[in-house]
């Protein structure tokens, strides 16, 4: 019997701002499904304040067991803040994290050593951001690599 079958992924990232958002949401939420999984995308949530939205989204972290995240650039040189405090939320709540990305090389890499501001760009040979890189098990790829990854490890 599949031990996963049950267990809720929390879909992140920035994906819910093209203009696609809903489409996208339906295509993760397939490849859920197809490897066993249930996918809660934050636009399942029909909420049009910020308070009502920032609570849905709040309430399907909650009933999720695991978060999977874009952490690929948005807006910058890093990731989607509010898919930061995602990831932080669930942290807090025990929730397994897994994120993807298309470019894992390291910060200093990516950046140098400092960024377009002049900051000190952290030098712990770390695709992100170390509180991010050592919560959340990242993957090199598309969301479907990622999750295909997170049954693999699952099912050891």
């Amino acid at each position: 019997m599949d031990n996963n079958k049950n267990k809720k992924i929390y879909i992140a990232g920035f994906d819910v701002f093209k203009d696609d958002a809903i489409k996208i949401g339906n295509k993760y939420k397939e490849i859920c499904k197809l490897y066993g999984f249930m996918g809660l995308y934050p636009l399942d949530n029909t909420f049009s304040s910020s308070n009502l939205i920032f609570k849905g989204n709040v309430g399907l972290i909650n009933e999720s067991d695991i978060i999977v995240a874009n952490l690929n650039n948005f807006r910058g040189q890093t990731m989607d803040d509010g898919t930061a405090f995602e990831l932080g939320y669930g942290y807090a709540l025990g929730k397994l994290l897994y994120g993807y990305m298309d470019d894992d090389r390291s910060m200093i890499r990516k950046i140098g050593y400092k960024d377009s501001d002049g900051y000190n760009v952290e030098d712990f040979d770390k695709p992100i951001n170390l509180m991010i890189a050592e919560s959340t098990n990242i993957v090199k790829g598309d969301f479907e690599s990622c999750v295909k990854r997170l049954k693999r490890d699952l099912t050891k």
